[in-house]
Parts: structure tokens; C-alpha cells; sequence
């Protein structure tokens, strides 16, 4: 069955547009997608290992079947996959992007056939700020290649960007296109920068080049700009590559929904930005629910807000669904993969009380917030423990 005959079939199902979850409003007008009432969406990270950015082909031999029964087991309704990790390497073959080296399935068009069985979604993931390929091939218009947001959003990025994208949304007909990281390079602070500040001391000519095409203004011949002239610039930067994905979506598969990831909602790049009010989905990365409050009051009509509960070290999934009101908003959630790809089996997560995974730092973090979601997404009380078979 393909995608397009998978989603009639699940409206058909349905007899009627389903009601927003978190917002209380019928499916985005135009779209043939059966959406679930409540978004219980799970990623499993392919694109970390520990801190840094996962090398190319690091994950290559993940299994689509286990990945899929990981997120079905967890009771996921929609699988946050990968169409280019940040690596720059794509998850499917045959594409405008070179496939993840030694990539032994094809894997995302696998994962989709295998989550439609399960009438379960896909999303597609895209980085914006940050393709380790791309930042190796092209030196003049990176600022190195970082684990972290380090390319300008210059002309010949945005054809490349675009261009991966559309070929994407043509072989694989994916779901959802998710985006992240659309800021520039340094984003003032607010986003996970390990490696230092791009740019504190110099810009390259070709983000100089762009900051007087956009805003009009000469590049000072000394110095940097203000910080007035800078966040002027920024705006019309992420706006611009914005409507550039919009259009490319738009053009490609307007049936495709539009997902964005932010972690910080509030950063002033993106004050009275057009993707608030064009996304289809906005995902609150950032444990703090004020920032999905924040995004609410300024998102359209149709957008679906989804809060995520799971991947840095100070989400607390649990306490989260304890406040009743939450227990009805989209969620979701996301974790590096262990050894074999995948997080722990979720066997394990149900068989001990959900206080026993708490520990330091983000990956106990993980765990403890996996074991949580995975009664939530199950329908199961919190206190539910299922001992291992033996």
C-alpha cells in the first residue's frame, strides 16, 4: 500500500477530520492525513554519539524492523526518523544526498513501509544550522565543522538545503518533513555551542556579502556590526531560509505536514517570525513549558504544538504528566541510541518503578523519562511495573 492510499485509508477509518489534541482544532484545512488525536511522537537520536555529532556510517546498521518495533513497543504513534542526519549523509539510497557509508538497509523508506503497517507516522529530519559534509566540502562558507550551528544561510547553502529536501520529499513521500536548528551561526547563546561561538572575531566575505544584501547596509570595514544591525540581519536570514523550505514543501508535496524544532522559541532571531504562524507543528524542545506557552500565543490557528518531555538532562516526563491538563497536549520525546541503535528494551523500562531509573545527568535522564512516556503512551497508570519474563 502506498503512502497516499495508507492515508485515505486511516481518514476513511477515522469518518471525520480529528480534533487537535493540544489545541482543540480540527486537522490543518487541505491535508489527507489522519492524524492522531493526541501526537505520541518518539526519536530515537541517530544523530548523536555522546556529545558530539555521530560520524558517518557510525549508525549504519541499524535494523529498521527493531527501530520500529522499539517506538511501537513504547506505544509511539508517530517515529521522529531521519532523511540527512547532522552528519550531512542521508538515511535512504539512490538520492541527491550519499547515503550513511555502509548503510545496510535502505533504511528510512523501510522504516515508513514498516510504521504504516503499524498505522503509525514518519517524519523526515533535516538540520539546518549544521551538516558536517557539507562544512568539510565547503570551507568559504562554514565556519568549521563543529558539532554545533556553523553554517551561514548563504545562496548555495539554501540550493543545497532546498534541493536535498525536495529530492527527499520526491523518492521517499515522507509523512512529515521535520526542520531543526534553524538559526545562525551562534544564535546569541541560547543553543548548545561546546565548541565556542562561531564568528566572535571575524565573519567570512560570503556572510558579509549576505548581511549587505539583506539588510542594505555596508559590512563595517572594521570591526563587526552592532548587535542592533546583527539581530536585524539574523531575522531576515532564518525568515528567508524559512520561506525557502515553505516554498520547497509547498511545491514538492503540499500534502506533506511541516515540522519545526526549537529549543528556544523566545530567542530574538526569531521575534514576529512567519514560521510560527506557517508551521504545521511546532515541537517546544526546551524542558520549560512557558516556551510551548510562548510559541502558543503566536502560532496560526492550525498549528499543532507539541511539547517535548525527554533528552536533556532537566526534563521530567513524570512530574510533567502529573498536572492533568497536560495529559491531554501532543508530546514527544528523544534519546541517543545505546550500543545496538536502540535504547534499552522496553521491557526493561516497564519492569521497575519509574523512580528507579532517576539518576545524574542526561542519559539516567533519558531513561527515567523513557520509562515514564512509555506507561503515558500505553495507557497505563505510573505506578504500573511488568516484571521480566524469566
Amino acid at each position: 500500500m502506498n503512502r497516499r492510499d495508507f492515508l485515505s485509508s486511516l481518514a476513511a477509518a477515522a469518518a471525520a477530520k480529528r480534533i487537535m489534541g493540544s489545541a482543540g482544532m480540527a486537522a490543518p484545512a487541505g491535508k489527507n492525513y489522519s492524524v492522531p488525536p493526541q501526537i505520541k511522537m518518539f526519536n530515537i537520536d541517530l544523530n548523536w554519539s555522546g556529545d558530539k555529532f555521530a560520524p558517518p556510517g557510525q549508525w549504519a546498521n541499524t535494523v529498521p524492523a527493531d527501530h520500529v518495533q522499539w517506538c511501537a513497543d513504547l506505544g509511539a504513534n508517530v517515529i521522529h526518523s531521519y532523511s540527512v542526519s547532522c552528519n550531512g549523509y542521508a538515511w535512504y539510497k539512490g538520492g541527491f544526498v550519499p547515503p550513511q557509508p555502509g548503510l545496510t538497509h535502505d533504511f528510512f523508506p523501510e522504516v515508513m513501509r514498516l510504521a504504516h503497517k503499524k498505522n503509525m507516522l514518519v517524519t523526515g529530519y533535516f538540520c539546518v544550522g549544521a551538516n558536517l559534509k557539507w562544512g568539510l566540502e565547503h570551507p568559504d562558507l562554514s565556519y568549521g565543522t563543529p558539532s554545533t550551528i556553523h553554517i551561514p544561510l548563504t545562496d548555495p547553502y539554501l540550493d543545497y538545503l532546498t534541493r536535498s529536501i525536495a529530492d527527499a520529499l520526491e523518492k521517499t513521500g515522507m509523512d512529515i518533513c521535520a526542520i531543526d536548528w534553524i538559526w545562525n551561526p551562534g544564535a546569541h547563546g541560547t543553543v548548545y555551542n561546546p565548541d565556542g561561538q562561531p564568528r566572535e572575531k571575524e565573519w567570512l566575505k560570503a556572510e558579509k556579502q549576505l548581511f549587505t544584501e539583506l539588510t542594505g547596509l555596508r559590512f563595517p570595514a572594521t570591526g563587526l556590526p552592532g548587535p542592533d544591525d546583527t539581530l536585524a540581519y539574523e531575522r531576515l536570514a532564518i525568515d528567508r531560509c524559512w520561506e525557502r523550505i515553505r516554498e520547497t514543501r509547498d511545491r514538492t508535496d503540499r500534502n506533506c505536514i511541516l515540522c519545526i524544532w526549537m529549543n528556544h522559541a523566545d530567542d530574538p532571531t526569531v521575534a514576529g517570525s512567519k514560521i510560527f504562524k506557517e508551521v504545521d507543528w511546532f515541537i517546544n524542545e526546551n524542558p520549560d513549558p512557558k516556551l510551548l506557552e510562548f510559541a502558543r500565543g503566536r502560532t496560526g490557528k492550525e498549528t499543532r504544538l507539541i511539547q517535548n518531555l525527554c533528552g536533556w538532562a532537566n526534563h521530567d516526563a513524570k512530574t510533567y504528566l502529573r498536572d492533568t491538563k497536560h495529559r491531554a497536549f501532543d508530546l514527544c520525546g528523544f534519546a541517543e541510541p545505546g550500543a545496538n541503535g536502540l535504547p534499552a528494551p522496553i521491557a526493561e523500562y516497564m519492569s521497575k518503578p519509574v523512580d528507579a531509573f532517576k539518576g545524574e545527568g542526561r542519559l539516567a535522564a533519558n531513561n527515567y523519562n523513557i520509562a515514564a512516556l512509555a506507561r503515558f503512551y500505553r495507557g497505563l497508570p505510573m505506578d504500573t511495573v511488568i516484571p521480566l519474563k524469566p
